[in-house]
């Protein structure tokens, strides 16, 4: 199972490198149903792995003049904190049995898993939408920092990042475009390095609160890694936006099978 849940990770790195995100949505379900690993022992590796690839991608825009960093240390001030807190408090504060209905019980995997599968959907939805209507937004987009509803976001996105170890990228990328008004490609650059604060910071949070397999989380990142670049070398090949949205029907279809499993099929 381990060598394909190597492969499967290889793949998502590939998926970052070709269509510029999304990927990583499907580390933690990787972890989880592959490699065997708790849903909150995932959601910290996720959190890592996420991160670090996030980095990468994000030293690579900066290079091209596709980062403000202003920008991304402005939204970082909430959503960072609030990750953060999310890891090293709330996650670990959440009973192991939340509530029985009859014979079914909601247990802390479960719980996150289900919310994971709601970001999986929601995920899903984002790069199915035609592209067209994004790039309406951008062009009607106006150029005005709204600071308030920017550090609202921040903990929002914060505290899905915190809960569920995805970077939340389809989230980030609207809101700098619309209160921001950032370009499209800015919009990509910059989230990625706030996708990399949020992560990492957030990851320090779980230090000391659970065990940390660091060989395996190495390997794991550094796969992800390589598969970026073998993404990013291919990308010139295919069309980037009919592949997202291939991808976005595959990530609903999995969204939906989480739902499934853990409703009626969970053994956690």
């Amino acid at each position: 199972m381990s060598i394909i849940g190597y492969l499967l990770v290889a793949l998502v790195g590939i998926s970052l490198g070709l269509i510029g995100g999304g990927g990583s949505i499907l580390t933690v379900p990787i972890l989880v149903y592959v490699m065997g690993l708790s849903p909150i022992i995932a959601t910290s590796y996720s959190l890592f792995i996420v991160g670090s690839t996030s980095l990468v991608g994000a030293i690579n825009n900066y290079r091209k003049g596709q980062v403000q960093i202003k920008t991304a240390l402005l939204f970082g001030v909430s959503s960072i904190s609030t990750v953060f807190f999310t890891r090293k408090v709330i996650v670990h504060a959440i009973p192991k049995t939340i509530f029985q209905i009859g014979d079914f019980v909601l247990t802390e995997p479960v719980f996150t898993m289900l919310l994971f599968a709601l970001l999986m959907l929601a995920a899903s939805f984002a790069m199915i939408r035609n592209s067209n209507k994004t790039a309406d937004v951008v062009n009607n987009a106006v150029r005005k920092r709204n600071v308030p509803k920017l550090l609202m976001y921040g903990v929002a996105i914060g505290l899905a990042t915190g809960l569920l170890g995805a970077g939340g990228g389809f989230l980030l990328i609207p809101t700098l475009v619309l209160l921001v008004g950032l370009s499209m490609k800015e919009a990509v650059g910059t989230s990625l390095l706030i996708i990399a604060l949020n992560s990492l910071i957030g990851f320090t949070g779980d230090i000391g609160q659970i065990k940390i397999d660091w060989l395996f989380l190495f390997k794991t990142t550094s796969i992800a890694i390589t598969g970026i670049f073998i993404g990013g070398s291919l990308s010139k090949r295919f069309n980037g936006e009919k592949l997202k949205k291939a991808f976005g029907w595959f990530v609903l279809v999995m969204g939906i099978y989480i739902v499934i499993k853990e409703i009626f099929f969970s053994n956690h």
